[in-house]
């Protein structure tokens, strides 16, 4: 799914035009990004949670030449899913299993 697919399919349920739900979906996720740049985790209930994980610099490898090399220290975003939202999603495919 597509974040035009995601727009559509908020647009038809909500009765907002298209324009106006992509709006509001570029805002929440500009949002997400400035609150992760700005080191602030984002918790959403029933749905996840945000945060920003400090990789500490090492040597890797360089898988097509086996060569080491030298990865800086950097920054990650990470998601963590809410136990709701799993659940969720563990249920919806079972059930979809079942019906084949």
């Amino acid at each position: 799914m597509t974040k035009a697919d995601i727009v559509e399919k908020v647009a038809s349920g909500t009765g907002l035009t298209k324009l106006e739900t992509e709006a509001i979906i570029e805002g929440f996720l500009n949002t997400v990004i400035q609150s992760l740049r700005d080191g602030n985790g984002i918790e959403i209930r029933g749905f996840g949670s945000y945060k920003v994980k400090k990789k500490n610099a090492r040597y890797a490898r360089n898988p097509r030449t086996g060569e080491k090399v030298f990865v800086d220290e950097h920054f990650v975003p990470v998601f963590k899913f809410s136990k709701d939202f799993k659940s969720s999603v563990d249920r919806g495919m079972k059930e979809a299993d079942n019906e084949d």
